[in-house]
């Protein structure tokens, strides 16, 4: 435990544990960080200030995903609240890249944290030219060693388009390729969210390993779908979603403790957190990294407290993070 104790509280009264990672060439501040989609921090500064974007509640920011050309989404209705969490079928929509780079790269840029951009293609192709605009984008901005600031996650499991992304994720043969492709053009962090509605989640971050994954982000959402009461009819515009939240965390855990004893590559986290002791589970599942996801619309600064609990979660059990993670994996 001698990464534990690396500072001591003011006063000389208790140790601080050491909340650092490192995910690839990105040092985190603590192993919290956002779903992508799940906060939207240029809008979130127009009803709570600059302040969120001066100190951001996670360590490494994770903007919506990005698409080749504008996508309109899909219609209404797109999310509903259940039992257990929220269905959506928002369906990746947005101004496309050239825009993003445009209008949103400068500004993520400009924040005091890394931030790790997500892209969804539906091809190939397309993942190949995300990656390769935003190589070029980026070595042209004032940042030179922008490897130390931005990662790319490839969203290869969105369950709310007919095509591409959970298409391409749910085989290990297209993961692979599409994974293989983009490190040929990407030097950064690159990530890959692995879609949960296949048999062997495993097999799939097997692949995208072998073909240059940094690390791997578990899970994204599970397909459902729900009943209008009143109509009897799907209720959804896009009749199906991805559900979220609560119920989904325990598929979640056992989606991130299969991939810790079969990859070396970091996994992050995902899956129902609102609490401090959904983030010990998932690290001690195998999660290096935990992201927030439907938690963050109720409440944009849950990572803030969540780190606050953590820190005091693991002085009061004697780890360090470090230490907790696969913790659940150890025998004796």
């Amino acid at each position: 435990m001698a990464d534990y104790l690396s500072s001591t509280a003011p006063g000389g009264s208790a140790p601080t544990p050491d909340l650092s990672v490192q995910l690839g060439p990105l040092r985190l501040e603590h192993p919290l960080i956002n779903a992508s989609g799940t906060m939207e921090i240029f809008e979130l500064a127009e009803t709570f200030g600059p302040d969120i974007l001066q100190r951001p509640p996670v360590a490494a920011y994770v903007p919506k995903t990005v698409t080749l050309q504008p996508r309109a989404g899909n219609p209404p209705p797109r999310i509903l609240e259940t039992a257990g969490g929220m269905i959506n079928s928002v369906g990746l929509p947005g101004e496309g890249l050239e825009a993003f780079i445009r209008n949103d790269l400068p500004r993520l840029l400009a924040l005091p944290c890394p931030v790790i951009l997500s892209v969804g293609g539906f091809s190939l192709g397309e993942y190949v030219s995300l990656a390769g605009g935003l190589r070029e984008a980026l070595d042209r901005s004032v940042y030179k060693d922008w490897t130390a600031r931005a990662g790319l996650e490839l969203n290869v499991s969105c369950p709310n388009v007919h095509s591409g992304c959970a298409s391409i994720g749910a085989d290990p043969g297209e993961t692979e390729a599409v994974v293989r492709a983009v490190r040929s053009v990407w030097p950064g962090l690159l990530v890959v969210k692995l879609t949960p509605n296949v048999a062997d989640i495993a097999q799939v971050g097997q692949a995208a390993e072998a073909a240059g994954a940094d690390a791997l982000c578990a899970v994204n959402s599970y397909k459902g779908l729900v009943i209008d009461r009143r109509t009897l009819k799907p209720y959804l515009g896009n009749v199906v979603g991805g559900l979220s939240g609560p119920a989904i965390k325990p598929l979640a855990l056992r989606a991130v403790y299969d991939l810790f004893e079969r990859v070396k590559v970091p996994v992050i986290g995902v899956g129902g957190v609102g609490a401090v002791e959904d983030v010990l589970d998932f690290m001690a599942c195998g999660a290096k990294v935990v992201a927030v996801g439907s938690c963050a619309f109720g409440d944009p600064y849950v990572a803030c407290s969540l780190r606050e609990e953590l820190s005091k979660a693991l002085c009061d059990r004697g780890l360090s993070a470090a230490e907790v993670v696969g913790y659940a994996h150890f025998r004796g």
